[in-house]
């Protein structure tokens, strides 16, 4: 008679290693930029630039213009998808991966939105908006224009947000191109890959991606990352599969089997992310990348100037760059006391983060202010 074997536990500090050995964040890795895009299963990308950050934290020897390559060359792409909102994906998986998160963005159109749009025929809008976009690519004030005078009486932001969210568009380069600017232009997904939307990937196959990403996780933690409903079933029907453990609370988290689970007392380097980086965002119970809760900065702007520092695992500082005529500082804010060490190697990283970000700068100066235990004055 075989004997039920009590599942494993992990606490917080386990399960934050576990995500950063798996968010290429222990260690940066040899692997090409297009290789890392598919296995973080795409990156927070509403500011545009911030994807180069998120990447050179996680890579060895990347350098902006592989990236910048990949936009230009039609082999990543701006869109659309988990919980509504943009990230960078590579062009082979953008339309499968649209096509699968279709019906959560449907109901991303409640609220405000949905209700300047009841009782519009969404059939004709979207036509209409296919036609538009099939003579040329629009900017985000040209679709809202060309709406506004097709539906005078409807309000045409709500008309331009439906159009965005329910067609399969992508953002043009310049945007999202390092060292250029462009403004928001849309294009219709298989226009500008010049290939059609493949079938939608399963639920299945994307909640195993999840967790080989994130992992281990609970069915609240899939839904919040993906914006998807109804996982249990899904988990249920993959739990042969999975391994199964629990957190301190004794929520049962599902894992791969085979994905790296570290030590708990692993060392964490300093990490510099960039501004809305998935590793933050991609649980509902975030206390193991982010154990004192502190609020995560979403600001505004065009990225690759400012976000958080991960010290000792954790979401413990953040982080931003101010240029003055020749010289580029990199101002670090700990939100609580960190030993004289880890403000060391703060330094050191955020020494090396100046070098990519401003090459250009003649001088370089990172600034730790309080609440410190050192002397903050640059060396």
């Amino acid at each position: 008679m075989a004997v039920a074997v009590a599942p494993e536990i992990l606490d917080q500090r386990a399960l934050g290693r576990a995500l950063l050995a798996r968010q290429m964040l222990l260690e940066r890795h040899d692997m090409r930029a297009e290789e890392a895009i598919e296995r973080l299963v795409g990156m927070q990308a509403q500011a545009p630039l911030a994807p180069y950050v998120g990447l050179w934290t996680r890579l060895q020897g990347f350098e902006p213009d592989e990236l910048a390559r990949l936009i230009e060359q039609r082999r990543a792409v701006r869109t659309h998808v988990m919980r509504g909102t943009i990230h960078l994906l590579t062009a082979r998986e953008a339309p499968a991966l649209r096509t699968l998160l279709a019906p959560m963005l449907e109901r991303q159109l409640g609220g405000t939105f949905g209700r300047h749009l009841d009782g519009i025929d969404v059939d004709a809008l979207l036509a209409v908006a296919r036609a538009l976009l099939a003579e040329r690519p629009h900017t985000r004030v040209e679709l809202r224009r060309a709406l506004a005078e097709r539906w005078p009486e409807r309000d045409a932001e709500s008309l331009t947000y439906a159009v965005i969210l329910l067609l399969p568009l992508v953002q043009l380069p310049p945007r999202g191109v390092w060292g250029h600017t462009g403004q928001v232009t849309w294009a219709s997904a298989e226009s500008w890959l010049k290939r059609p939307s493949r079938a939608a990937l399963t639920p299945g196959r994307i909640v195993l991606r999840y967790l080989a990403a994130y992992g281990p996780a609970t069915v609240a933690d899939a839904q919040a990352w993906s914006g998807l409903t109804r996982l249990r079933a899904v988990l249920e029907r993959l739990r042969p599969r999975l391994l199964v453990l629990r957190d301190e609370a004794g929520r049962e988290l599902f894992d791969l089997p085979d994905a790296p689970r570290p030590d708990r007392d692993t060392p964490a380097p300093p990490r510099f992310l960039p501004e809305y980086d998935n590793v933050l965002l991609a649980h509902a119970d975030r206390t193991r990348i982010n154990p004192e809760g502190h609020s995560i900065p979403l600001p505004p702007g065009n990225g690759a100037a400012r976000g958080t520092v991960l010290i000792d695992g954790a979401f413990r500082a953040t982080w931003r760059v101010t240029r003055e005529r020749a010289a580029a500082t990199l101002h670090v804010e700990p939100l609580a006391r960190i030993s004289r060490a880890q403000a060391a190697d703060v330094r050191a990283e955020g020494r090396r983060l100046l070098a990519f970000v401003a090459p250009e700068a003649g001088s370089h100066h990172v600034l730790i202010g309080a609440p410190a235990m050192w002397d903050s004055t640059p060396k």
